[in-house]
């Protein structure tokens, strides 16, 4: 009895993890850069009620009977695949083509994302909606010689959106 009470449990504990990914995926529904997460199941253990008989003269093979013990996790995956590119009439709006992300420079060091949705500040530096730097290499913008911070020229009628 205590083997289909634990088996029962795990199943509750993966219905509750899935249905945590469901509403992350519903919260996310309107975040920037978000797609969505997938999760995967998998065996916990098995115990075979009876062993597997090879195939005989008159006969075929047997397979074993086995008894689950459980499920368990085995990934959650965050799906980064591409959607639609939009025109937003922002100028210092970036698309990701394919996988990849961006690099940002935060207070607490290099971070990841998706979002493209920049501005700039001050110094003409392309930033994020919180002031994180974007950094980068090569491209047809102006960058430091060590992959730093980007920045942007102020020519004509650019300005800081905000």
């Amino acid at each position: 009895m205590l083997r289909s009470l634990m088996s029962g449990v795990s199943g509750v504990k993966g219905h509750q993890v899935s249905l945590d990914v469901v509403g992350n995926n519903i919260a996310n529904v309107n975040t920037a850069g978000y797609k969505r997460s997938s999760i995967t199941f998998q065996d916990l253990l098995y115990q075979n009620a009876s062993n597997t008989m090879a195939p005989g003269e008159q006969r075929g093979g047997v397979n074993a009977k086995q008894v689950g013990l459980g499920m368990q996790v085995s990934a959650i995956e965050v799906l980064h695949t591409q959607g639609t590119t939009q025109f937003t009439g922002n100028r210092t709006d970036f698309a990701i083509e394919g996988e990849g992300f961006f690099a940002v420079q935060t207070a607490a060091g290099q971070a990841y994302t998706r979002d493209g949705r920049f501005t700039l500040n001050q110094q003409g530096q392309v930033v994020t909606r919180n002031g994180d730097l974007v950094m980068g290499e090569g491209g047809p913008v102006t960058l430091n010689a060590t992959g730093g911070p980007i920045s942007v020229s102020r020519e004509g009628s650019i300005s800081q959106d905000g």
